[in-house]
């Protein structure tokens, strides 16, 4: 009777053992990193905030208008 159930608990640990093995594969993966963080996108508005300021610049202050003499 002990051996049955030595025996039974062998082959018992053995299918446990390999059904762990299958599952470990069959994981989905973790998500994609997003492409892009909040980070880079507000670089980019600063950059079109920085140019905006420098149009609004020269509409403002005419190049024409600069007098180097005093």
């Amino acid at each position: 009777m002990a051996v049955r159930f030595t025996c039974f608990a062998l082959a018992a640990l053995f299918i446990v053992i390999l059904f762990q093995a299958s599952f470990a594969d069959a994981q989905t993966s973790p998500a994609p990193a997003p492409a892009s963080d909040g980070t880079t996108l507000d670089q980019g508005i600063a950059y079109v905030l920085m140019f905006a300021a420098l149009v609004v610049t020269y509409i403002v202050h005419p190049i024409g208008s600069l007098s180097l003499s005093t």
